[in-house]
């Protein structure tokens, strides 16, 4: 296999499932358990064609084609240089034939892809709105975090010109967006199936949400059970130890305990 490029401040984590690793800088952002959460919250099917909004450092296409059979799976991210590393990572785990990440602001990927041609869509979008405190908006973190280059309107009215008529949309958000969150996706036509709310521990409201959506579903509206993260005494929940059993990964702790 030819050598992969492994540039200055950047570190090759081993994901530990099915000999995956997942090239990262720690100075910009790295993934949390929220994309973790999301891989695994999504139903993919074999031989799907699946698109993935805002990739980062496409931990999400990564994981998705170790996790599932999924024909094809395209990561889409604007920020060039965490585009390009995204696609050393494909490169390094030899998902070429399946992955495929491009280098595009999300708004402008229809020019790329043909509408209405995804099984499934997938998003960890920035979770911070406009006037969340946002002091950089060229840095890496920034983007990631806040609406700098896209907002909540525009991920949610992107998938659904992408996905065919019954495709499923998977977004990880904040519970507070929630009301925005339902108002957009059925202004879209993206009915809302399958909702869990995550929470640090039973103690502690939840601060990560987790929606399906069906393009023209039927209305009705599933609240799955709770999630919890963490035991009392700060230790991983059963739940969670048997997804990162399954999925075999170090993450980033980007839930409070």
């Amino acid at each position: 296999m030819e050598e992969v490029l492994i540039k200055e401040h950047e570190r090759v984590d081993d994901l530990q499932c099915k000999g995956l690793r997942l090239i990262q800088n720690p100075e910009g952002f790295c993934f949390g358990i929220d994309a973790v959460l999301l891989s695994n919250f999504c139903e993919i099917r074999k031989d799907w064609k699946v698109m993935d909004l805002g990739t980062g450092t496409g931990i999400v296409p990564i994981l998705l084609a170790g996790k599932t059979h999924a024909k094809e799976i395209v990561g889409v991210e604007i920020q060039q240089e965490v585009a390009e590393m995204a696609a050393r990572s494909v490169k390094l785990n030899q998902l070429e034939d399946r992955v495929k990440i491009i280098p595009q602001d999300l708004n402008k990927i229809l020019e790329d892809m043909e509408p209405y041609s995804f099984d499934a869509v997938t998003a960890n979008p920035p979770y911070m709105n406009e006037g969340g405190g946002l002091l950089n908006p060229e840095s890496m973190k920034a983007i990631s975090r806040h609406e700098v280059k896209c907002t909540l309107e525009d991920v949610i009215r992107v998938a659904s010109k992408l996905l065919k008529d019954r495709g499923h949309f998977y977004m990880v958000h904040r519970p507070h967006r929630l009301v925005d969150i339902i108002y957009l996706c059925r202004q879209y036509k993206l009915e809302p199936k399958k909702l869990r709310f995550v929470h640090p521990n039973k103690s502690r409201k939840p601060n990560i949400l987790l929606l399906q959506c069906v393009k023209h579903g039927r209305p009705e509206l599933k609240f799955m059970d709770p999630l919890y993260v963490y035991e009392e005494d700060g230790s991983y929940t059963e739940e969670i130890h048997r997804i990162y059993d399954r999925d075999g990964l170090e993450e980033n702790k980007d839930v409070e305990s």
